[in-house]
């Protein structure tokens, strides 16, 4: 799986929209996530703020589960704040404590504060994990606020334990952060949370030390953000998308770079679709490749070697869209304005004299149609 596909858990507008309908339907609580880069950003603090806000406001606010970790000034921010018992299960011995979802559901609050979505519970625990205990609590309307690092995603787990070397055991399923109602970054410099965790502020003295040379080193946290701030980012450009497919947008905003690739079965087709791909890794950029359906004037070998070029975009990171209508022009365009590409490559395609008094090249349609678009045209020789 590409870095790419790893980090791509939008969901589609439709997934959206319907996810919408059957929250409404249902009335499901809502699920509010605090997404941060690693252990010690803030993420159970932000929540623990937003819960006395809340209740300053006279919502219905307890506390199912918090962990502090032992960190003084989140311990001191729970004061004030309704907590529910725990569950009590022993395990080899030990009595380890676990989310009472029974005591939460017999409360019945508005918002329930659920501490670290990907955690596994001790075995003879009801739900061997808590977002599934997290589920039950929103199919009773009960709206949850959670928090989760980045590297418990399961897309990105592995590539997470070959950046840090450290197995990632605990992981959560992408589909139920793509389909979180609200998800919030909490982000800080590495820097930052290095000193942090020299203060004192993340572990003990003696575990902080052993933590920053291994786990939380300058160059981990590095990649662990850009991780975290990438899914973010996607997030935010996935609900831009869903509100021009909804109409509430009327076009997607430059807000980064995508490139669109028109795919063709010409060699200048082939060449077109990797310097798409060349110019995406260079600006970490979507990829996208629109893929005429086949007409009545198109030849069955036109089709195959269509196919194929279709197939290698696809193998390269693209997202292959279908364009139908017999304008390519219009429908290229469309799509450019629908999902806010700021780059369209086509291959060159030679025109006779005659050929170009009957139609206008797809090069010049789409200059006018896409003003501001940075238009490439690739030969059949040329790799970018």
């Amino acid at each position: 799986m590409s870095e790419r596909d790893a980090l791509d858990v939008r969901p589609t507008a439709e997934e959206m929209l319907a996810r919408i309908g059957e929250s409404e339907a249902a009335g499901r609580g809502r699920l509010r996530v605090y997404l941060g880069m690693a252990p010690g950003v803030g993420k159970t603090y932000r929540m623990l703020e937003e819960a006395h806000r809340r209740a300053g406001r006279g919502t219905d606010v307890v506390v199912a589960f918090v962990e502090p970790h032992g960190r003084p000034s989140t311990a001191a921010l729970q004061a004030g704040l309704e907590i529910l018992p725990r569950q009590r299960i022993e395990y080899r011995g030990i009595v380890v404590e676990e989310m009472d979802v029974e005591a939460v559901l017999r409360r019945h609050p508005t918002v329930a504060l659920v501490d670290e979505l990907a955690h596994t519970n001790a075995p003879g625990s009801p739900s061997e994990k808590r977002w599934q205990d997290v589920e039950r609590i929103r199919d009773a309307g009960i709206h949850v606020v959670t928090t989760l690092n980045v590297q418990h995603l399961e897309s990105v787990a592995d590539a997470v334990e070959t950046i840090t070397g450290a197995p990632v055991r605990e992981r959560l399923p992408d589909e139920i952060l793509a389909l979180a109602d609200e998800i919030e970054l909490v982000d800080m410099s590495p820097h930052a949370l290095r000193q942090r965790m020299r203060h004192g502020n993340v572990y003990p003295p003696e575990r902080a030390q052993v933590a920053l040379d291994r786990f939380f080193t300058e160059a981990n946290l590095t990649a662990l953000r850009d991780l975290a701030l990438r899914f973010t980012a996607r997030r935010v450009e996935g609900q831009l998308a869903g509100l021009v497919t909804n109409g509430s947008l009327g076009v997607m905003p430059r807000t980064s770079d995508r490139v669109l690739v028109v795919v063709d079965g010409s060699a200048a087709g082939s060449a077109a679709v990797r310097r798409g791909a060349d110019l995406a890794g260079l600006l970490h950029a979507d990829l996208l490749a629109a893929v005429p359906e086949r007409t009545a004037n198109t030849t069955s070998e036109e089709d195959r070697a269509t196919r194929e070029v279709a197939d290698d975009a696809a193998d390269l990171g693209a997202e292959v869209v279908r364009v139908e209508g017999d304008d390519l022009a219009a429908a290229v365009a469309a799509l450019a304005r629908a999902r806010g590409a700021t780059h369209v490559v086509i291959a060159h395609r030679p025109q006779t004299r005659f050929e170009r008094l009957r139609r206008v090249p797809l090069a010049d349609v789409l200059m006018e149609a896409l003003p501001g678009m940075e238009l490439h045209i690739v030969g059949p020789g040329r790799r970018g």
